[in-house]
């Protein structure tokens, strides 16, 4: 390593020639100093192979020198006086002598006379203070910040400090690590006395409580899972506070500064940790510090989240690359994910076994039923635990059976129960084959009722309890492959194993009805559905295969064939998981990025399914899996199309849907309407029925068909060029906008620019061509909340937007521009979306179908359906999905003649057209992306 600068002499040197140095040289010099320590460190850490600990240890005891040459300065400056005692003292972070790049400094002036505590962001201290000390102490702070430093402060007697530290848990787990700096050693020397006095005389059980209680607030606030995909490095579960959480506990209750001093028969507690688990914990303080250097190093400031802009530039600062198909920020997040698991795990052997030589053994509970000892198990303080002499090492099924115990009677599992599990994990391997471990997975897995509808079951409880513990991955070693593993875009918030269990939590929830409301046809079906084990075990493999490369729902169909006779299906039952595994997508790809109202499509997706049980079964596992892909991402719309889809399929299974049929539709829709109109005369309501084609009365509900006529008719009244109706959908989450004007080339196109700009993000849209040649073209659209547009004003300025564009008064590029720049967040354009286009001349019988995927933003819509209307194309619908940051538009198109684009010359053009479309002029085209397919 580089020779370290020797800040504290230079100093010296600059501050000891007689008289005292003035205050703005002496800043400049310091100044400079500081500047040598920063980069000192940096080139440590980035040039020289320091880890982060070892560089956050390095930066504290340069700033150690640096921060006590300023005290003998300011006391040069400003002695005290001859009684006045005072000594400078590192707490918090800086008093554990770790500090990261752009922390704060934590510093405790300790007086030796009673004085009230200070800790606010004014400098003096109470005038109670001595005033030579009080004056001093101004300066050092002042100068601080002027150096640019941020400090946390607090100028306190040792009287003042224990009465603090007794009145708010933060005040006295700072004080644990309290240093001395500079100044009476003698007075930090009686203060660690009295505190450590204090301690024991407070006894540690309110202290524990309290750190649990501020852990769980604060994951309550930074996310309950360690697998979130924006992490917070620092305070996020598994992070550096859960780790310094543990020392303060071990600190607190035998006064020991390394996780090593707790490993052995003879060291406190007995050795309550393993060599293993401590190297586990030394290895997480050393990588999530390194992870922190980098963050604050990339960011230029105290960034602690690890969000997506910053994940690649980290990962690759820390040396991963690609390997096979995973990116090198996939490797990264995965291997971060893992030390943060680890830590959790930490946590749940050593956490216990502290409370237990804290406060006492726990207390068994002389009244445990004979079932429940037979068992194997005992209750204490309320909660289940394994009996003396009954752990998993002698009875590996052990593992599955204690949790069936506290499901069925409704227990918690007592903290030593955590602790076995967690060391017991590697047992889960023993049980793989064991046709009885496999009875009990099954039935923790389903529910005691796995057969029948179970309104209570808890499955997904006892899944991320096994998950947790690294017992689920030992089991089934596929499982393990998934855990940590994260997809680096913005549509999924967890990794794909906490997602996967958030998916068997939305089975549970559909069963007990708590979802009525948002999913009403799931919550009615899953009670009529036969094969409800294989949905369960569809839940927990759909996503199996992820990471593999390939198409994870192929390689998790044939994973499934030789799990589920594992898990003791049947063969009817494996066959009916793999089949959901394989086609787990189908419905929620169809439904939002297909024509519902085009009759081939319905039929295709009938053709496939075959019978209305996987009907069922696939609507209520689809709607579990988006649910369970981030809070945001379901919807009202999404919701309908997915209803509506289940019904068309449903009557075609049924024996609905022949050319007869969808006339009779036609006729009934006709009358329906004809009906509602009844307040027109028979020319005006057989003038209106004329107007549509068949795909119109198919393609609305009679209350819409009703909405459009009125508005017809009077834009004909007042002879109107345009009219724009707004509905707003509360059911559906959407607000309809109808546009009626003269149909010609670039209108749908004019419009979406125009919703664009208004903030609207389309959802969907119909486009119709009536006899007349007018255009009726309808757009279902949501605001970037995912909720309708509302309120009036919006409205109103949305319908001038529209006119405005289409009457050429409305610049539509330069807006579309301002409005990408100030709506895109910098963080997202990390995410790399490689534009694709798909032509599809199967998935209809009257259209092309033409599927774009490229980067979502403002205009994106506008862009592609411009460049499609100049190919010389008619759109007839537009099905507008996203998942994150990726869009993917499908439409249905005609040529000038009506007919399919079927000439290569003209698809090649096409191609082309979109692409460019996609791809915005800043970027430059892949040379993989005119590498695509064509049905």
């Amino acid at each position: 390593m580089r020779p370290q600068p020797d800040i504290a002499a230079a100093l010296a040197e600059l501050l000891g020639h007689g008289d005292a140095l003035p205050r703005d040289a002496a800043l400049a010099g310091f100044r400079r100093q500081l500047g040598r320590l920063q980069g000192h460190v940096q080139q440590c850490f980035e040039k020289d192979g320091l880890n982060g600990l070892e560089a956050a240890k390095l930066h504290a005891t340069m700033m150690d020198g640096l921060i006590g040459a300023l005290y003998g300065y300011a006391l040069t400056l400003l002695p005290p006086g001859e009684h006045d005692r005072l000594a400078m003292v590192a707490t918090g972070g800086y008093g554990r002598a770790t500090l990261a790049p752009f922390s704060d400094i934590d510093l405790l002036f300790l007086t030796g006379d009673a004085a009230p505590a200070t800790a606010s962001s004014a400098p003096a201290p109470p005038a109670t203070t001595p005033l030579a000390i009080e004056r001093a102490v101004e300066f050092i702070l002042y100068f601080l910040w002027d150096l640019g430093l941020k400090v946390g402060h607090a100028t306190r007697s040792i009287a003042d400090c224990l009465t603090e530290a007794q009145g708010d848990v933060t005040i006295r787990t700072s004080l644990l690590d309290a240093r001395c700096l500079a100044g009476d050693e003698a007075l930090f020397l009686d203060f660690r006395q009295a505190f450590r006095a204090d301690c024991a005389g407070q006894g540690p059980s309110e202290f524990i409580q309290a750190k649990q209680a501020e852990r769980a607030a604060r994951h309550r606030r930074f996310g309950e899972t360690p697998f979130m995909v924006e992490p917070n490095v620092k305070e996020g579960r598994g992070g550096l506070r859960d780790l310094q959480t543990l020392y303060w506990l071990a600190r607190y209750v035998f006064n020991t500064f390394a996780m090593s001093e707790l490993v052995g028969k003879d060291a406190p507690g007995g050795g309550i940790l393993t060599e293993t688990e401590a190297r586990a914990c030394k290895r997480a303080w050393e990588y999530l510090w390194t992870v922190r250097f980098h963050l604050h190093y990339v960011a230029g400031r105290a960034e602690e989240r690890l969000t997506f802009d910053l994940q690649p530039v980290v990962g690759a600062r820390m040396g991963y690359t690609r390997h096979g198909r995973q990116d090198g920020v996939e490797r990264f997040m995965r291997h971060y994910f893992l030390v943060v698991r680890e830590v959790a795990r930490v946590t749940g052997v050593l956490e216990p076994a502290l409370v237990r030589v804290a406060l006492g053994p726990p207390a068994i509970v002389a009244a445990t039923d004979v079932a429940l000892m037979e068992a194997g198990f005992v209750l204490a303080d309320g909660k289940i635990l394994f009996a003396p002499g009954h752990d998993p090492a002698t009875d590996p099924t052990s593992i599955f059976r204690i949790l069936i115990e506290a499901r069925d009677r409704n227990l918690e599992l007592h903290p030593l129960a955590r602790r076995m599990l967690i060391r017991s994990a590697r047992l889960g391997a023993d049980m793989r084959g064991d046709k009885r471990a496999a009875a009990l997975f099954l039935n923790l897995l389903c529910g005691p009722n796995e057969a029948g509808h179970d309104p209570d079951c808890t499955s997904a409880t006892w899944m991320a309890v096994l998950n947790e513990s690294g017992i689920l991955g030992r089991y089934l070693p596929d499982w393990r492959r998934i855990v940590g593993q994260m997809q680096f875009d913005t549509y999924h918030v967890y990794t794909v194993d906490v997602h996967t269990v958030q998916c068997i939590r939305n089975l549970n929830a559909i069963e007990h009805g708590t979802l009525k409301e948002v999913a009403p046809v799931a919550t009615d079906l899953i009670g009529q559905i036969q094969s409800r084990r294989a949905l369960y075990v569809a839940m927990l493999l759909h996503d199996i295969a992820k990471g593999r490369g390939g198409d994870h729902s192929t390689l998790g169909a044939e994973l499934a064939l030789t799990v589920g006779p594992s898990l003791g299906l049947s063969a009817e039952e494996t066959e009916m998981v793999s089949w959901l595994v394989l086609h787990h997508l189908m419905l929620s790809q169809t439904a939002f990025s297909r024509d519902i109202d085009d009759p081939k499509t319905i039929l295709d997706l009938a053709d496939t399914i075959q019978s209305p049980e996987r009907l069922r079964l696939l609507l209520i596992l689809t709607v579990a899996d988006i649910r369970a892909v981030s809070p945001k991402v379901w919807n009202g719309w999404k919701a309908t199309l997915l209803r509506e889809l289940y019904a068309r399929v449903a009557e075609v299974l049924e024996g609905g849907l022949s050319t007869t049929e969808r006339d009779a539709r036609i006729t009934r829709v006709k009358e329906v309407v004809a009906e509602m109109l009844g307040d027109w005369t028979p020319a005006e309501r057989e003038d209106f029925l004329s107007l549509g084609y068949p795909s119109y009365w198919l393609g609305f509900d009679p209350e819409s068909i009703e909405r459009h006529g009125r508005m017809i008719r009077d834009a004909k009244a007042r002879s109107a060029p345009l009219t724009v109706h707004t509905e707003v959908l509360p059911a559906r989450a959407v607000t309809e906008i109808v546009v009626y004007t003269a149909d010609h080339a670039g209108l749908f196109s004019r419009i979406a620019g125009a919703l664009a700009i208004a903030g609207a993000s389309i959802v969907d849209a119909r486009i119709h061509t009536l006899t007349d040649g007018m255009a009726l073209d309808t757009f279902w659209i949501q605001d970037a909340n995912g909720g309708p547009f509302d309120t009036p004003h919006r409205l109103a300025r949305l319908a001038a937007l529209v006119e405005q564009a289409l009457s050429g008064r409305l610049r539509l590029a330069s807006e579309i521009r301002k409005a990408t720049r100030t709506t895109v967040p910098a963080r997202m354009r990390a995410i790399h979306v490689p534009p694709r286009v798909v032509v599809d001349n199967r998935a209809s019988n009257r259209h092309t179908v033409i599927e774009v995927n490229g980067r979502d933003r403002p205009g994106l819509l506008h862009d592609v359906t411009a460049a499609i209307s100049d190919e010389g194309l008619q759109i007839a619908s537009a099905h507008v999905t996203t998942y994150g940051v990726r869009a993917v538009d499908v439409f249905y198109v005609k040529d000038v003649f009506g007919m399919k684009v079927e000439n290569d010359r003209k698809l090649y053009q096409l191609r082309k057209a979109l692409l460019a479309a996609l791809t915005p002029a800043a970027e430059e085209l892949p040379p993989s992306a005119m590498a695509m397919q064509t049905a």
